[in-house]
């Protein structure tokens, strides 16, 4: 059950043309209604009195919270106007309430309900099927249990043809929930008049008929007030020879206070249930106040709070991204797993050690000494030119990393639900983390760099003891007729000998491979992860540390929608303890 199921209210039910604006108006004691021939009433509207001890009346609509209506013309023309913003200016309906509050000294506690008279025909500018609509919408409200029926029924008009008594018999057939009301009894036919029905001869009804005399054209016309209307109202039944002796059952006034009574009633009897209806939807709004958060304080101190606040709650997490409490972390490990090995193994050095280009580089190394033992130069010349292959996927590791922490930085902007009502504040942390990223990718670089120029600085010894310890095996080779006499180095340079240096070159530079596979790892993470968990906004801390008030409240500009939205969760929260605190003082009675 929902909490408007739960609450009763009052549905005023009738034909078109019944009376039923004015009888609300008469209620209300203020003429705020539209009013024309034909369906006026397009929307139902969904209206809450409350009575004041004193001051000025007023009315505030739902849909509008900012603005206090004191001109009920005005009310009148914001009903049209909203009324035409969903149903456009046709003859349309929607099922959309329009919902109001009025604040008077003048009237009871109530809620009522107006929706379209009840027709019989469609007509022109009208969907064939506005009858059957209307009548459909009219049920989808006085079918509640908890709702009252205001059955509105014109007094010249008889009541076995009445719209609104035959729907009220057929939802509410013990008649416990209706109330029947007769309009128009001033303009009946000389000599007729309707005691049968409003002592309950001709229909009777659980709670008693009650008579109402609307203002005349004459008088909406000439503006005549509601105040004056009611005692003039009270004149006609209190000298009528007809309805003189049911006169203080009778007029706008009494209705007022017998539906008050009967609400009350009914409230005692269900305290229990809409207590704790309400208490569940008022733990709702609350919930939803602090999911989108709650108002932003003034004071400059508090709104730097507020800031450090939501920027520990996105380091938060940041940091679960990057330590498994929320996916995307385990990306940076696939960079060192899949990404940098594959990446090592791709690097040209087969062509860097072919057979023509090892011969090249170490006939050029010795220049015009030859070497005496080993080709030396050869050596640190073919290793040094591998070595600098790895700078490529040393920064491209680098790279990827960064990439990986900008996105982690995205996807924990968007995931911190704090954030979420200051957009401005989301681009100011993501801006400040980004450029601390692009610190921590430079000083990543500069290191894998480092690593990379150490091992070319500075050979392993054991490799080249390794290489004196074991002596080259040659294999003879037959001379070769009319050929030239060997020269000191061209022994030392025949293929075998080329494939060997190439051979143990390979090994170096494996070796060095496998170093650097871990070496580079450790980097990046020390230059990059492990500084954007330690410090991603420390900078952007110590910056908004020294910003004035001013750039710190245009920090949490909020997204005006959410501003919007939390201004209607908090009055709908007020209405809501309101009425618990009224229901309580009743309970207590």
């Amino acid at each position: 059950m929902s909490l408007w199921e739960a609450l009763p209210s009052v549905a005023v039910v009738g034909g078109q043309s019944s009376g039923k604006s004015s009888v609300l108006e008469s209620i209300v004691g203020r003429d705020f209604l539209p009013r024309g021939s034909g369906i006026v009433t397009r929307r139902p509207l969904v209206l809450q009195l409350h009575k004041t001890a004193s001051g000025a009346e007023y009315a505030e609509f739902l849909h509008a919270p900012k603005r206090r209506f004191t001109d009920f013309a005005a009310v009148r023309k914001e009903i049209s106007d909203e009324t035409d913003r969903i149903t456009g200016k046709t003859k349309q309906i929607s099922n959309i309430p329009i919902h109001l509050s009025i604040y008077s000294p003048n009237v009871v506690n109530l809620t009522l309900i107006d929706l379209p008279g009840l027709t019989k025909v469609a007509v022109e500018g009208q969907s064939d099927s506005i009858v059957e609509d209307i009548e459909n919408m009219v049920r989808s409200y006085v079918e509640k249990p908890n709702c009252i029926i205001l059955a509105i029924t014109p007094a010249n008009q008889d009541i076995a043809t009445s719209d609104a008594i035959k729907l009220a018999r057929e939802v509410d057939p013990s008649g416990e929930r209706t109330f029947g009301v007769l309009t128009k009894l001033d303009l009946m036919d000389k000599g007729t008049n309707a005691t049968e029905v409003l002592e309950g001869r001709a229909y009777r009804l659980q709670h008693p008929w009650v008579g109402i005399v609307n203002r005349s054209q004459a008088d909406i016309n000439k503006n005549v007030d509601m105040i004056v209307a009611r005692r003039k109202e009270r004149e006609y039944f209190e000298t009528s020879p007809d309805y003189g002796h049911l006169a203080s059952r009778m007029g706008s006034e009494y209705l007022a206070k017998l539906l008050s009574q009967h609400l009350e009633l009914v409230i005692r009897q269900r305290i229990p249930s809409i207590i704790a209806m309400i208490n569940k939807t008022i733990d709702e709004l609350n919930a939803e106040l602090d999911r989108i958060g709650r108002p932003i304080a003034a004071d400059g101190g508090a709104q730097l709070y507020m800031i450090l606040e939501l920027c520990r709650a996105f380091d938060r997490v940041f940091k679960e991204h990057l330590d498994g409490g929320r996916p995307g972390g385990d990306r940076i490990y696939g960079v060192f797993d899949h990404q940098l090995p594959a990446a090592l193994k791709k690097l040209p050095f087969d062509r860097h050690l072919s057979l023509k280009n090892v011969q090249k580089v170490v006939n050029e190394a010795d220049g015009y000494q030859p070497h005496l033992i080993a080709p030396e130069q050869g050596y640190r010349r073919l290793i040094d030119g591998s070595i600098t292959y790895f700078k490529g996927p040393a920064e491209a590791s680098v790279d990827a990393v960064h990439f990986v922490l900008k996105e982690l930085v995205r996807k924990s902007i968007a995931e911190t639900e704090e954030l979420k009502r200051f957009p401005t504040l989301q681009t100011d942390i993501a801006t400040a983390a980004n450029e601390a990223l692009e610190r921590f990718r430079e000083e990543g670089r500069k290191t894998v760099i480092r690593l990379v120029e150490m091992e070319s600085s500075y050979l392993t010894v054991d490799f080249f003891r390794k290489l004196h310890a074991e002596p080259e095996r040659k294999p003879e080779r037959k001379p070769e007729k009319n050929a030239n006499p060997p020269g000191p180095n061209d022994d030392l340079y025949h293929d075998h000998s080329l494939r060997r240096i190439g051979s143990n070159v390979s090994a170096y530079i494996a070796m060095v491979s496998d170093t650097l596979k871990n070496t580079i790892s450790k980097a990046v993470v020390y230059c990059q992860v492990r500084e954007a968990k330690r410090s991603l906004l420390t900078n952007f801390y110590a910056q908004i540390g020294r910003r004035e008030k001013e750039r710190l409240s245009a920090m949490l500009d909020e997204d005006p929608q959410l501003m919007e939205r939390r201004t209607q969760i908090a009055k709908r929260l007020e209405l809501y303890k309101s009425a618990r605190d009224e229901i309580d003082a009743v309970a207590w009675k």
